[in-house]
């Protein structure tokens, strides 16, 4: 049986279009939907493209990196290949869908927000009478620009480098560069949450008595949340060491919880994540529903013409993302120092 994906024309220029991933050009030129009920259903148009040139990415037999080169169309999904793999590194990093409210997709390099600042009388919950003003809420946009930053690694070495080693093998190394970028990432966020984003927004700072970590200086950082929710802890490894001496989370159905999913909360029902771009001594506290938007001006580019060339020295793999902060009081900043 004969199917479209076998008839498709590669070529670089699938890279090029402003606005439209490769991926994305793939589909139109190929779209998935029309297989439905074949034994081809539930791959996406790139997965049928490496179906069609034989060549196995992962597992015992996965192929040469060489196999991509076999002909010219074929070298062509090279820099996808690389993309969808660092993507994928990035994506184990793990904590930045933690810490976000939502994700906004921009084309540029200076970003907007918007905001919502209620006065105190906003705040309160008024019964509305029959006849009487609704009390509004006020949306405007942020005063001062939301900065993008680009961030990214070289990707240095010779075709003859790497051309006979294993796909899954070379993965592991792509995965590696892509979660470097989610910690660059992460460390933007971090520096957002707890300084603003240039709209005279920074974190509330609290500083417990005697500087120490105690949990009654947990409980009164937990209480000052309010209307919001702290359902995420966010720690310096310093910090996380300490809270895990303290007798309150030495309780047994914590840790069966921790052996159970694999997810460590707090006694007070906060998610506890740690990351080494944490300032020692520093934990943030947040509602994870309203703290934090993530601007992302792309996702993984890859210099393709490099890669399709293999002309692999001196190829950079980039990402564009930034950070504005939604809701100031949903994000708060414990320090010991």
């Amino acid at each position: 049986m004969s199917y479209h994906y076998e008839n498709v024309k590669l070529e670089k220029g699938m890279y090029g279009r402003s606005g439209c991933s490769f991926a994305r050009t793939l589909e139109e030129l190929d779209p998935s939907e029309a297989y439905q009920g074949t034994p081809l259903e539930g791959m996406d148009a790139f997965q049928r493209q490496l179906k069609r040139f034989d060549i196995h990415v992962k597992g015992p037999g996965s192929d040469q990196v060489e196999k991509f080169f076999h002909t010219t169309e074929s070298a062509v999904l090279f820099p996808e290949f690389v993309s969808r793999v660092v993507r994928q590194g990035l994506e184990e990093e793990g904590i930045l869908p933690h810490i976000t409210a939502v994700t906004t997709r921009f084309d540029g390099m200076d970003y907007r927000s918007i905001a919502s600042v209620p006065t105190e009388e906003e705040k309160q919950l008024r019964r509305v009478e029959e006849g009487a003003q609704i009390p509004r809420t006020t949306l405007r946009t942020q005063e001062n620009l939301v900065r993008l930053h680009k961030r990214g690694r070289m990707l240095v070495a010779s075709y003859e480098a790497i051309r006979f080693q294993r796909l899954d093998l070379f993965s592991v190394m792509l995965r590696q560069i892509g979660a470097y970028i989610g910690r660059m990432h992460l460390q933007d966020a971090i520096e957002v949450l707890r300084n603003g984003d240039g709209n005279q927004n920074p974190a509330e700072v609290i500083r417990p008595a005697g500087k120490t970590l105690s949990y009654e200086a947990l409980l009164d950082f937990w209480s000052r949340f309010d209307p919001y929710s702290m359902n995420t802890l966010l720690v310096s490894g310093d910090m996380m060491l300490a809270m895990l001496k303290l007798p309150e989370f030495q309780n047994p159905l914590t840790g069966l919880n921790f052996q159970g999913t694999g997810a460590l909360t707090t006694p007070l029902g906060a998610r506890l994540l740690r990351s080494s771009a944490m300032p020692a001594g520093t934990l943030i506290g947040l509602d994870k529903h309203y703290a934090l938007e993530q601007v992302s001006g792309s996702e993984i580019l890859v210099e393709y013409d490099k890669l399709i060339d293999r002309q692999l020295e001196r190829a950079a793999i980039t990402s564009i993302s930034g950070f504005a902060k939604l809701f100031p009081g949903a994000s708060k900043v414990l320090s010991l120092s």
